[in-house]
């Protein structure tokens, strides 16, 4: 999953969020200067990424894309599946998008000076051009989707072509989406219970 679903799966707190930010650019035992429940945040970040590439839905999403290009659906699909749910945003949260994105830029903001530099880039340039508000729109994915393949050393075609491929079937990839984003949170949760279980388990001994 792309930010957008990652931040809004935490959404129970601000630490949570930031945490579920930072799993892509960090990993937990390079955060502990930074709160507990912020560093479980990452972990399950990683959790999240695990369920969703072996879930059937999403796999049957990439399938949605010719043979040659569905390795590269995998990371399209990330990116279009924050489209999606933008698209439908007051399905799964009752904060409107663009209040809840600037709460979420002054969390990050608030914190960022304690983050590497090369975060603090990724976070300026994400408040500047408002991210997870973009996303509603197909041209802002096209943005982000073309970001990644000129860092791609090869066929960065290929994820680009991925990407108007989803774009062609998006009936049926948003049907595979509506179908698993709320068996991912229900796994979110379970999973985030568990952890903090293990953690309390952990502390007592």
């Amino acid at each position: 999953m792309n930010y957008l679903a990652h931040i809004l799966l935490a959404n129970h707190s601000e630490d949570a969020m930031i945490g579920a930010f930072l799993g892509d650019f960090m990993r937990p035992r390079d955060a502990d200067h930074l709160s507990l429940e912020l560093q479980h945040e990452m972990w399950l970040h990683r959790y999240i990424d695990s369920y969703t590439d072996r879930h059937p839905e999403v796999r049957a999403a990439r399938h949605c894309c010719r043979a040659p290009l569905r390795l590269f659906a995998r990371i399209a699909l990330d990116v279009y599946f924050d489209h999606l749910l933008a698209r439908r945003w007051s399905h799964y949260c009752d904060e409107p998008l663009d209040q809840f994105a600037a709460r979420f830029y002054r969390a990050l903001g608030a914190c960022s000076a304690q983050l590497p530099l090369h975060v603090q880039v990724v976070i300026s340039r994400m408040r500047r051009h408002d991210w997870l508000h973009s996303y509603r729109h197909f041209e802002a994915v096209q943005r982000a989707v073309a970001a990644i393949a000129r860092r791609l050393s090869r066929k960065g075609d290929h994820l680009l072509a991925a990407l108007v491929e989803l774009r062609e079937f998006e009936q049926q990839v948003s049907w595979h989406f509506e179908r698993f984003f709320p068996q991912l949170q229900a796994y979110a949760l379970e999973r985030r219970a568990i952890l903090n279980y293990e953690v309390r388990q952990a502390t007592k001994g």
